[in-house]
């Protein structure tokens, strides 16, 4: 391909080697797979040696994704992980370990007509000038919240590597109300979506963790939840109020030698790396695009204003679903700190 004249082949090489669908230094994680294709998948590469692993136990974690409350999407897929390599007698062996799972209740038909009416608030526009045409659009294909399934399971194996932590992250709101069932409600009479808020938390990590500038504790998790689809904002500790609070007020007193403080509006982290106190951060996530309310959205084949009803199987809130989704994130992102850390690399 010609160079632009401002990129040296040196330049374009390093461009090449980068992989754009996997995350981390030591606990690196690889995503692949559309949602309508014949399965997806993570592949981790750095997971430790001999760390006991089973199918089994995946299911946990799986199940709380899966959509069953009222509200989530009625497609429904059996989410039975398939471990095809990096386990030997019920331990990890310190190759790449690779989960597949299978689609199997797939119905691409639904949506044919979005390659000439794409969704507002979606990917459908983007991805098509982006990948010139050559994405695959069926049920979101790469870009399908199907895909946080990886996510989902690259976070046990994290969870396990991370026997001492504790995680945990719910929904906290829907629709900007705390009674989230009768904001769904609401949502579902109206052919609508809603967002929702969740509050993660994680407990007993160790002074010191994380990588200032760059990969500073806050930068490396947002990162990761960033890559969820449909999350728009993160805040850590006090967040955006901080700015409405005096230093007085913010300014959280130390009350030992290990960093632990009386109060935690930095909620975890001061200047980038751990301080011993309680991780929290919440995330917004934002209403699914695909809904049955009618839209308004451009004709690509007439290139004229059209209207758009989504018919398919859809979420009416993904927010419901998203809380284990966030965990995984964190727990892959307090892994790679972990390995980095006994490695003595921070």
């Amino acid at each position: 391909m010609p160079l632009h004249p401002a990129i040296t082949l040196k330049q374009l090489n390093a461009i090449n080697q980068t992989h754009m669908n996997s995350f981390g230094r030591l606990f690196r994680t690889h995503i692949f797979g559309e949602s309508h294709g014949p399965s997806i998948g993570v592949t981790i590469d750095g997971c430790p040696p001999g760390i006991a692993l089973s199918e089994d136990n995946f299911l946990e974690d799986l199940d709380r994704r899966k959509p069953k409350a009222k509200g989530t999407t009625p497609r429904k897929e059996a989410d039975h992980p398939e471990i095809l390599s990096g386990l030997f007698n019920g331990h990890t062996t310190g190759a790449p370990l690779t989960i597949i799972f299978a689609n199997k209740n797939v119905r691409p038909g639904d949506y044919s007509h979005l390659a000439e009416k794409p969704r507002p608030g979606h990917a459908d526009l983007v991805a098509r000038k982006r990948f010139r045409g050559f994405n695959d659009p069926r049920g979101s294909g790469h870009f399908s919240g199907r895909l946080t399934l990886a996510m989902v399971a690259a976070g046990v194996v994290a969870k396990k590597m991370l026997a001492e932590i504790s995680l945990s992250a719910r929904l906290i709101e829907a629709g900007g109300r705390t009674d989230i069932e009768a904001a769904v409600n609401e949502a579902l009479d109206e052919g609508d979506s809603i967002g929702g808020l969740i509050e993660c938390r994680a407990r007993n990590i160790p002074l010191g963790w994380g990588e200032p500038f760059f990969d500073s504790v806050e930068s490396v998790i947002s990162h990761l939840v960033f890559a969820v689809p449909a999350i728009k904002g993160i805040e850590f500790g006090s967040g955006f109020s901080a700015a409405k609070m005096m230093g007085s007020q913010h300014n959280d007193p130390l009350t030992g030698k290990f960093g632990k403080t009386s109060s935690n509006h930095a909620g975890g982290i001061t200047g980038g790396l751990t301080n011993s106190n309680e991780l929290v951060f919440r995330v917004a996530v934002k209403p699914a695009s695909s809904i049955s309310k009618p839209q308004k959205t451009l004709n690509l084949k007439t290139n004229r204003e059209d209207t758009l009803e989504v018919k398919g199987r859809h979420d009416a809130c993904i927010a419901l679903r998203a809380p284990v989704v966030i965990e995984a994130a964190t727990a892959m992102a307090l892994a790679d700190f972990s390995l980095l850390a006994k490695a003595g690399c921070i």
